[in-house]
């Protein structure tokens, strides 16, 4: 979205004061700015305007100790505990893989970064925070009681900018791509499905045939894609975690990917949302958003990756959940769990 010039920095600090409960985001849809103009108000108080490039955002991490991880589309939230550890550089996309936090970044969206330092009820709050282009959180660090307090104020210090005046210019938020399919190509995009060895080869060959995921999935059809009723994350997460069963969760936006490997055991409603409140990951999926989910079948070489992904209306993804392939017997009642949801008969349009 375009930053409004209606709306002062004073204004928004009065709209802050007044709803001190109220998540930035939805503070943030309230007052029709973005997110990161939100945050901006508050330069050269509690904000700091910072680097947003994750070569010299995600090295200074690592000196933070264990600090909490987010990242967030506009229906889920994932949240993970632990280290800043191995971080890979890259151009188009770079990584963090370790024991606690598992992200996949694509550096060219990451364009506003701030430090946020302020008092709240419960204390001292500091966080880091990257937004894209439009002001849309990408990704958000949080400090706990473990983490390394004394180096705060030198990552801040490192990270800073030279510019800390005004809010930056924000560009119009680019829209969801509904799916694209192509009925005419369904024999050759099964055919092509059939020779994939991996799971990350599956986008490229959408490209190829000028679809997207959810297009071809639509496309596709049973037994590659088969369509389930959207209450089934519901299920799968509850039976996951009664059956011990480790799984992967992806959640991410278009400049981030957290992901979750392991356990889920304590599965909790509140109002719309599904969530995981376990120890280190916290999952918040938000029900009503959730307008189609798919059971998706991938070959790869240490066998079938089966995957669950839900979509909203717009047909953005909301998260995708699959077995933990390395583990051969959890991998195979994963996939029986999935085998035994009922497929959907309605039909959408490609």
């Amino acid at each position: 979205m375009a930053e409004p010039t209606v709306i002062s920095a004073s204004d928004i600090k009065a709209a802050r004061m007044e709803n001190p409960k109220m998540r930035g985001r939805d503070l943030a849809d309230k007052l029709g700015i973005s997110e990161a103009g939100l945050v901006a108000a508050a330069l050269g108080e509690t904000a700091t305007r910072i680097t947003a490039h994750p070569d010299r955002v995600m090295p200074a991490l690592t000196r933070l100790g264990e600090v909490m991880a987010l990242t967030r589309n506009a229906s889920c939230v994932i949240e993970k505990v632990g280290h800043y550890d191995n971080y890979t550089p890259g151009d188009h996309a770079a990584m963090i893989v370790n024991e606690g936090i598992d992200l996949r970044i694509f550096p060219n969206h990451w364009v506003h970064g701030f430090a946020i330092e302020q008092e709240t009820e419960r204390g001292m709050r500091r966080t880091i925070q990257v937004f894209d282009a439009a002001g849309d959180a990408l990704h958000k660090v949080f400090l706990r009681e473990g983490s390394n307090a004394d180096a705060w104020a030198g990552v801040v210090e490192e990270l800073r900018l030279d510019d800390q005046s005004g809010a930056p210019g924000y560009v119009p938020r680019k829209p969801v791509e509904p799916a694209k399919g192509r009925p005419d190509q369904a024999e050759r995009l099964r055919a092509e499905w059939d020779k994939l060895t991996d799971t990350h080869q599956f986008l490229m060959m959408t490209r190829r045939l000028k679809m997207n995921r959810l297009g071809a999935y639509r496309v596709a059809g049973a037994p590659y894609a088969r369509r389930l009723t959207p209450g089934v994350i519901e299920t799968l997460l509850t039976r996951a975690a009664e059956a011990t069963i480790p799984i992967m969760v992806f959640v991410g936006n278009a400049g981030c990917i957290e992901i979750h490997s392991g356990p889920v055991e304590r599965i909790v409603e509140t109002g719309q949302w599904i969530n995981v409140l376990d120890p280190g990951f916290d999952l918040h999926l938000r029900r009503d958003h959730v307008a189609e989910v798919y059971a998706v079948t991938k070959s790869t070489r240490r066998g079938e990756a089966i995957s669950v992904e839900a979509f909203d209306a717009a047909g953005g993804l909301i998260a995708q959940f699959f077995g933990v392939l390395r583990d051969k017997d959890t991998a195979q009642e994963w996939n029986a769990q999935i085998a035994g949801f009922e497929t959907l008969d309605a039909e959408v349009t490609a």
